[in-house]
């Protein structure tokens, strides 16, 4: 722990210059973290005078006991280092962003002989286009969905070669042309593909324009059945347009920020803008930040969204200007590739959009309020019924899963005030317990869930919610007790075959209590017992499925991933597909002869 005269050494040895700085506590964990301009004005300025500072700001000074700091070039290289450094920190003091997942997008790659839509997450420097995101989910399912009631897309994951034997029902009923039999050639295919990459570029004019100069000329082919499909298509393009072009008739993309606050609390609104088109909008809730600055939340909230592998658009719209803009827009011109402007339109279209981002803010906000209070009360509830030390505010649920021992996980589920948190959820693969030993395994996770809270210095949840009944909990005692942590409230939720009853069990208690049925407490602790269940059956059923696709089929030549998803799903099994017969796996779907006499080959040298 360095003392106060060492800190003061320390100030005195900053240099004049742009750079970073990371305040500590007394475990050697990170407070908060800047940058600054000159390293030596910023960092003394919060040692001068503490009735310069905020109340949080005077909180954390208290509490620093080392000072660290990283010079660099230009104020471009501390933001950019400022930024990865609270992505890996995620200090105290800092706006961080909790919801740090990457959006869904659609990736299309027109380099390739026969190009599909497929859905990613994360934009890669690889030549293919990429469209979104589509927040929520939803979004992009309608978006699919519209793209194939206008345009025949291959809704199928076999491989496209054109030599396939016979179209499928798709074929029959309209909604594909078959390319994979060679009834729509590859010039086509690629001229349809480049009329979906118009629209979701929100290029209208010109798509409508080439697919009617393309409608004449097949039917100056006498090609009518193709004319009067691009007739239909044009139809349906136009009526989709009329709905969904409502933000712009220009074809813009762009990102709308705007900022509901109320209190300790504020709801900082995106609405995402591709082609002229609202494709989806996020929120993002940020508490005890009563004392933060309009302009630090901002910015704080540029560096961390746009620092992850997604699509930056190549405007902005904030309601202020920020000081920092320049260093920003240059910060996400190299992230993108191309310039990105920071907008703070007063009127006009992009006054009346942040507006809308606000409105929306706003409603959001007000229903956080109105779902916290619902979940104060239940809470209140929950503590009284079970006589818990303090509210349970933050619930940790634990689950297992594994068959006879094999490819065990835990899961780690949690909710805050009675509401899901899913970006603090956490998997588990069991690493020193072999055999079917459930109650060794909730050992494990604990404590390597534990062992990670010390070392970051974080503090545990104010009640840990085990899926099992005594023997679980004792088990987890044990570990609590280990890392002197026996006063944190535990329970073990279980219930009997044919039993309406829930049953909590806790660790002074030799007989459990049993909850009233349907009420909202009891409602909230099955919602996280399932929800620990789900995801922890989830994960192994993913490992499970990697290690199946881990098998023989992987050494065969011509068996790609698609292919051994395929025969598994149609088959069930390895040892099923290796007991089929070379007419069984001819007829299989995604094979042809060549393939198939491969795999029988295979399978049985």
């Amino acid at each position: 722990m360095e003392s106060f005269m060492e800190i003061k050494q320390k100030l005195e040895a900053l240099p004049h210059g742009p750079g970073v700085y990371l305040m500590k506590g007394k475990r050697g964990e990170v407070l908060y973290i800047g940058k600054a301009k000159d390293l030596s004005d910023r960092v003394r300025s919060y040692f001068r005078n503490n009735a310069d500072l905020t109340p949080k700001t005077q909180s954390m000074v208290s509490q620093v006991a080392d000072l660290e700091y990283l010079v660099t070039g230009t104020n471009l290289e501390a933001l950019i280092l400022e930024s990865n450094l609270i992505k890996k920190h995620r200090p105290k003091y800092n706006v961080v962003l909790r919801d740090d997942k990457n959006y869904p997008l659609l990736r299309l790659d027109m380099k390739e002989d026969y190009p599909r839509l497929e859905i990613v997450r994360r934009v890669k420097r690889d030549g293919a286009l990429y469209f979104g995101p589509y927040v929520p989910t939803g979004g992009l399912y309608e978006m699919l969905r519209l793209l194939r009631k206008i345009f025949p897309l291959p809704n199928c994951t076999i491989d496209i070669d054109g030599k396939a034997g016979r179209a499928c029902i798709e074929f029959e009923i309209k909604r594909c042309l078959a390319p994979c039999t060679g009834n729509q050639s590859k010039e086509d295919y690629h001229q349809m593909l480049q009329q979906v990459r118009l629209f979701l570029e929100g290029k209208d004019k010109v798509l409508l324009k080439t697919m009617r100069a393309l409608m004449e000329k097949k039917a100056g082919e006498l090609n009518f059945e193709a004319a009067a499909r691009l007739r239909d298509q044009i139809a349906k393009i136009e009526r989709a347009l009329e709905r969904q072009r409502v933000t712009s008739t220009q074809m813009e993309d762009q990102d709308v920020i705007a900022l509901a606050r109320e209190g300790e609390t504020a709801d900082l609104q995106i609405l995402f803008i591709r082609g002229g088109m609202m494709v989806g909008r996020k929120d993002f809730f940020f508490e005890n930040v009563g004392e933060t600055l309009d302009e630090e939340l901002y910015a704080a909230f540029l560096q961390q969204f746009y620092n992850k592998e997604g699509l930056i658009p190549r405007e902005i719209l904030l309601p202020i200007p920020l000081a920092e803009a320049a260093v920003l827009e240059e910060w996400l011109s190299g992230r993108r590739g191309g310039p990105v402007h920071l907008v703070s339109p007063s009127r006009g279209k992009g006054a009346h959009l942040l507006e809308l981002a606000l409105e929306n803010g706003r409603a959001s906000l007000a229903n956080h309020f109105q779902i916290r209070e619902g979940g104060e009360t239940t809470l209140e509830k929950l503590q009284a019924l079970l006589q818990l030390s303090r509210l349970p505010r933050r619930i940790e649920g634990y689950d297992i899963s594994n068959i006879m021992g094999t490819s065990a996980v835990g899961s780690m589920v949690v909710f805050e005030n009675a509401k899901a948190k899913k970006s603090d959820y956490r998997h588990f693969r069991i690493k020193t317990i072999e055999g079917a030993n459930d109650f060794g395994m909730m050992a494990e996770v604990l404590t390597r869930r534990l062992a990670s809270l010390k070392e970051k210095g974080e503090s545990p949840p104010d009640l840990f919610l085990i899926d099992g009944g005594k023997g679980q909990i004792s088990a987890v005692r044990e570990v609590l007790d280990k890392f002197d942590l026996g006063s944190v409230d535990l329970i073990g939720l279980a219930k009997e075959r044919e039993d309406r009853w829930e049953r909590v069990y806790l660790p002074d208690l030799s007989d459990p209590i049993e909850l009233p049925v349907g009420s909202p407490d009891t409602h909230l602790l099955q919602q996280i017992r399932d929800e620990a269940h789900r995801f922890a059956v989830s994960y192994h059923r993913k490992i499970r499925d990697k290690k199946m696709l881990e098998s023989p089929l992987q050494e065969i030549e011509g068996i790609g991933k698609t292919r051994r998803l395929a025969l598994l799903k149609h088959f069930g099994s390895v040892s099923k597909i290796r007991a089929a017969s070379l007419e069984e796996l001819e007829a299989a779907p995604s094979m042809n002869k060549t393939v198939a006499r491969k795999v029988f080959e295979s399978l049985h040298s």
